[in-house]
This record gives structure tokens, C-alpha cells and sequence, in this order.
């Protein structure tokens, strides 16, 4: 039986945007979609030539063809705006809540600027090459009109992202608003900006034998600057871990070193391979500057809960010491055994600053289940690293039946890896008993400290993931404790019984709850939630003392999610979403391929890294 309290809302709220707001937005992107495509048109017919014209003055700054240089740099200044108003947008969501719409939420506006033109960029390149053949992989699409591969795949990221705010709202009308970044469509919002700087690679090497003055050599400023859309791949590889960043993660803590490991892995192994000797602590620095800036903007500027972020220095220091082995001539081979390094003396040295910076550390005795995902995570991450740097190097990749094995291998293991980290356990019969003290008021609001004995006394291992009290969604601004985000690791004095080491807020539109993770185990139970009206549930009072059972983890944290459906119809929709992902991975394949084969023999006389640096 469903305790009361974990009952989830069935009000007006929570369950898509309000019309007048989606016809809004609508609206707006319909005029936005039919301005770029009717400068498109007219550039394609030859009516206008200021866009061609500002294109080929880049080029020649930059010494790449036109149908590069702009779409370059529009998705220089889009990535870091949709960057920017990711991050904000969670950190709003832990500490005020829910939004009263998609307009209603400043962070929206920079996501939505931001993907829109992710697509118009990768559009441009699509539309840019007039009288010639943006070289030998490029797309047919007419007679005369053909579009290099970089470009279409960057628009389809684009779309593929974009697809995701109609189909957001439609899953929060059936399911509630289930607020996780995890939400199957919160997933192709951040996958398709994340997956886009496969594309960018692809299109800057399609560019780099097509220079405008091909007399002019490539010099230690454009290694850097591709050492710089190296550290965006290893961001948008990133974004998948933010949760864990602020503290609030909803799934088992093991996932976060896995994801580390794919991320990095990936990232470092292609950066190492196709730039050469120091390219991955570089790209590491760059990463750090940009993840620092914007937690900075968010956090202490804008007021929202602070955020932190894998250094990834670990990491960089295994991959630079594996590329100094004589097997890196064998890439695929050196990108596997560099993952398999990576994913243990590299998570090892990165468990050092998880420890430093982050709420939840990695126990001891998560070791063997961590290693167990992120091992075989990190050698396939490994692996297709190093061929992607073997497609920016333009040498042979292995035979089409070998890169099948690869990819889809890697992507059999990281939906092993996650089913498996997403097998949870409630435990049944269990329950805490929690003595409430009066702390020192905050704002004329009422915080607390607690002694928490859990009941069984063993409930939990002598070195679990967290017992802790977390308190979010209060509200934003100097007067809320922690800025709307408050999180209490509780300290053990005895069997099963914990105690506070700081007060946590109980009053307003807090929600406070006891939160238990000990390997499978995913539990918690309200200590203090409000009255909302907007989803008709009834407040959970923070008495002095009480006794309440725990249940599932999900249904307190997503106190506005329905679960008032078929089953079938969450499958269908999960795999609506999954049909997506797959395909976008399908077509970053595909084009890397592509590209391979049609640029493989003029990229063996392009000597764009310096020697130095091989």
C-alpha cells in the first residue's frame, strides 16, 4: 500500500504548457524558420550576395571556405548561449520548482536561441556552396547543389534538439512533469546540442583541404582552436552528469563515474590522437575555464544553487602517458587499452577531486560495481575515440564489418551499463523515526535539525552512497538558505541512527525529505512538503516527531509526475524518443564514414598539426 503522502498530485498543473503559451512559441519559431529559409532561398537564387559575402570574408580570416568559417562561427556563439541557459535552467528547476511555463523561465529563452541556431548554423553550411562541390564526401541534393556532410549532420543535431521542446510538452501532458534532467526528452534537448560537435569536427575537416590560399600553412593557432571544439566535445559530453553537479542526482550514484568515463574517453583519446602530445590537458584547461565561468555566472551572479564539475585532469594525465606507447601506431587497439586505463587510475585520480568538491564522494564499496560499468564503458569510449581521430587524421579506418562490430558494441554496452544502474530496490517494512529541534530561523521561516533512527537498525551498510536530508525547490534569492538548495549529509552516532550537521529549511515551498542510498537501495521519505494547489497534494507537516515509512525514491523527488497510465503507453513513447537518439548516432556514424573514405588520400599530404606536437 502507497503511503499518503508519496500519493502524487493529479491537479491543473505540471502537466504541459498553457496554450496561449504554446501558440506563443509557436508562433515565434514559425517566423524565425521562415526568415532563415527565405534568406536561404534568396541566396540560393542568386537574388542577394551580402551572405556570401560576409561568408567568404571569414573564410579568408580564417583561411577556410566560406561554407566553414560562418557556420563555425554562428555555432561558436549559439553553443555557448545554449550552454549557458542549460545550466541555469536546472539549477532554476532545484531551486524554485517547477515553472508556471516554458515562458515564464529566463533560461528557456537562451536554450531556445541557442538551439535555434545550432540549426540555422548547420543550415548555412547546407545552403552556403553555390558554383562548387564542397569536396569529395559532399552530399548531392539537387543537380548542382551539393552540401558537405559536417553541415547536414549539424543541422540534423539541431533539429534533433529542437524536436525535443514539442515533444517535451506533449510527455509532461501524459506523464506529468517528471522533474530530472533524465526525462527521456530533456535527454534529446541536451543529446543533440551535446552530439553536435561531432559535426563541427567533421565540417572543419572537410574544410581544411579546401583552403582559399592553400600556400598558407595551418600554425599553432588553429591547432589551438581545435584543441578548443575538442574541449566543447567533452562539455556536451558532459552535460548528462549535471544533476550529480549540483548535488540532486536521482539515480544511483554509480552512474556518475561511468559517465566520466564515457565522456572523457571519447573526448581525450580522438583529441590525443589527432592533435598530438599535450592536446588533452589542453582541452581539459578549456573545459574548466567555460564550465568555471558559467557555474560562476549561475551561481554567485544570477543567484542560483552553485554547481561543480569533473576536472577530467585525471583522466587527460592517463591518456597523455598512454599516447607516448609505441602501440598508438595500432589506434583502435591504443584507444581501447587507453580507456581501460582511463576507466581505473583515471577515475581513481578523479574520485580525489569528487571527494574534494562534490556532495556525494564514491564510497569504497561502490568500487567493484563502478569499475564493473565503467571499464567496459571506457575501453568501447576508448575505441571509438581513437576512430574518430582516425577520420580528423584522414587515415583508413578498420573495414566496414569491424566498425560495425565497434559501434554497436559500444552502444550494447552503455545500455548494459545503464540498465543496469537503473535497478533500484525499495526495501519493504522499513521506516524512520525522526525527532525534529528548532534551529535558528531564516527569513521568519522555520529550519530544523534532526535524529534520525532508522528502523531496520541495519537498513543500510556500514559505507553507503548517502544517508542525507536534502531541501530544495524554496526559492531563489539572498534571504533562502543555500539559494534554494540545501543538502545535509547525516552523520552516524550508532546503529541506524543519524544526526544532523546543519539546520535544513521546513517551511514555505521547501521540500524537505530523507534520503537513503546504499548500493541497489533508493529510498526516502518527506520530513516537510507544502500544500500545492496546483497538483492538489496536501501538505506533509514537519512535526516534532514521527514515524513514516520510505518509499520509492521517485515518487517524493517527482512529487508532480503521474504514473495515471497504461504501461504500454510509457514504452511507446520511450521508444519514440530512443527511435530518435538512434538515429541521430546512425547518421554521425554514417557521415564519419563517409567522409573517411572520400577524404583519405588528399589527407595524407594536409600537415595541419605542428610537428612538435605529433
Amino acid at each position: 500500500m502507497v503511503p499518503e503522502f508519496a500519493v502524487l498530485g493529479r491537479g491543473s498543473e505540471g502537466g504541459g504548457a498553457a496554450l496561449d503559451q504554446v501558440a506563443l512559441m509557436t508562433g515565434a519559431a514559425m517566423v524565425v524558420a521562415v526568415a532563415a529559409f527565405w534568406v536561404a532561398y534568396l541566396h540560393r537564387t542568386r537574388r542577394i550576395t551580402w551572405l556570401k559575402t560576409t561568408a567568404d570574408r571569414l573564410g579568408r580570416l580564417a583561411n577556410r571556405p566560406g561554407w566553414v568559417a560562418l557556420p563555425l562561427a554562428l555555432f561558436i556563439a549559439t553553443i555557448n548561449t545554449a550552454l549557458l541557459g542549460f545550466i541555469w535552467d536546472v539549477s532554476l528547476h532545484i531551486g524554485k520548482g517547477r515553472d508556471q511555463g516554458p515562458l515564464a523561465n529566463p533560461a528557456h529563452y537562451f536554450i531556445l536561441v541557442g538551439l535555434f541556431f545550432l540549426f540555422i548554423a548547420g543550415m548555412s553550411a547546407v545552403v552556403l556552396p553555390l558554383d562548387e562541390k564542397p569536396g569529395p564526401a559532399a552530399i548531392r541534393i539537387t543537380r548542382d547543389w551539393h552540401a558537405p556532410v559536417g553541415g547536414v549532420l549539424m543541422a540534423g543535431a539541431g533539429l534533433y534538439a529542437l524536436i525535443g521542446f514539442p515533444l517535451d510538452d506533449i510527455w509532461h501532458r501524459l506523464f506529468g512533469q517528471d522533474v530530472t534532467l533524465w526525462g527521456p526528452t530533456h535527454l534529446m534537448l541536451i543529446g543533440g546540442a551535446g552530439l553536435s560537435l561531432i559535426a563541427v569536427l567533421l565540417l572543419e575537416f572537410e574544410g581544411r583541404l579546401d583552403r582559399p590560399d592553400p600556400e598558407r600553412t595551418d600554425g599553432p593557432l588553429r591547432w589551438l582552436v581545435r584543441a578548443l571544439v575538442f574541449g566543447g566535445l567533452l562539455i556536451g559530453l558532459s552535460v548528462y552528469q549535471v544533476e550529480f553537479d549540483f548535488g540532486v542526482e536521482q539515480f544511483r550514484l554509480v552512474f556518475q563515474p561511468m559517465l566520466i568515463a564515457a565522456a572523457s574517453t571519447i573526448a581525450l583519446v580522438a583529441a590525443r590522437y589527432t592533435l598530438g602530445r599535450g592536446s588533452a590537458l589542453v582541452v581539459v584547461a578549456f573545459a574548466f575555464v567555460v564550465r568555471g565561468s558559467v557555474a560562476v555566472l549561475v551561481g554567485p551572479v544570477l543567484g542560483a544553487p552553485h554547481n561543480v564539475f569533473p576536472l577530467y585532469l585525471g583522466v587527460a594525465l592517463v591518456v597523455e602517458s598512454m599516447g607516448l606507447l609505441p602501440l598508438i601506431r595500432k589506434p583502435v587497439w591504443w584507444g581501447a587499452l587507453t580507456g581501460l586505463v582511463a576507466a581505473t587510475a583515471g577515475l581513481w585520480l578523479e574520485s580525489l577531486w569528487v571527494r574534494r568538491m562534490f556532495v556525494d564522494p564514491w564510497p569504497a564499496a561502490m568500487w567493484p560495481e563502478l569499475l564493473a560499468m565503467a571499464v567496459p564503458v571506457g575501453i568501447a569510449g576508448g575505441a571509438l575515440g581513437a576512430m574518430l581521430g582516425l577520420v580528423l587524421r584522414g587515415e583508413p579506418l578498420p573495414g566496414a564489418s569491424m566498425r560495425r562490430v565497434i559501434v554497436i558494441g559500444a552502444m550494447a554496452i552503455a545500455a548494459l551499463a545503464t540498465a543496469n544502474g537503473l535497478r533500484t530496490e525499495v526495501p519493504e517494512n522499513a521506516s524512520a523515526t525522526v525527532q525534529l529541534r528548532d534551529a535558528e530561523p531564516v527569513d521568519g521561516g522555520r529550519t530544523v535539525t534532526a535524529d534520525v533512527t532508522l528502523s531496520p537498525a541495519d537498513l543500510v551498510s556500514a559505507d553507503p552512497e548517502w544517508v542525507q536530508i536534502l531541501a530544495w525547490q524554496g526559492g531563489i534569492g539572498p534571504a533562502s538558505p543555500g539559494r534554494g538548495l540545501v543538502v545535509d549529509r547525516l552523520q552516524q552516532v550508532g546503529p541506524g541512527h543519524y544526526v544532523s550537521t546543519k539546520p535544513v529549511p521546513a517551511y514555505g515551498n521547501w521540500k524537505t525529505i530523507l534520503r537513503v542510498h546504499d548500493a541497489r537501495t533508493l529510498t526516502a521519505l518527506p520530513i516537510y512538503m507544502p500544500h500545492d494547489r496546483g497538483i492538489d497534494a496536501a501538505e506533509v507537516p514537519a512535526l516534532d516527531q514521527f514515524t513514516r515509512p520510505f518509499v520509492a525514491e521517485v515518487t517524493v523527488l517527482q512529487r508532480e509526475r503521474s504514473f495515471d497510465h497504461p504501461a504500454w503507453l510509457l514504452t511507446t513513447a520511450s521508444m519514440v524518443v530512443l527511435l530518435c537518439s538512434l538515429t541521430l548516432i546512425w547518421a554521425l556514424s554514417w557521415g564519419a564514414a563517409r567522409i573517411n573514405l572520400a577524404y583519405r588520400p588528399a589527407a595524407h599530404t594536409d600537415s595541419s598539426t605542428p610537428r612538435a606536437l605529433r
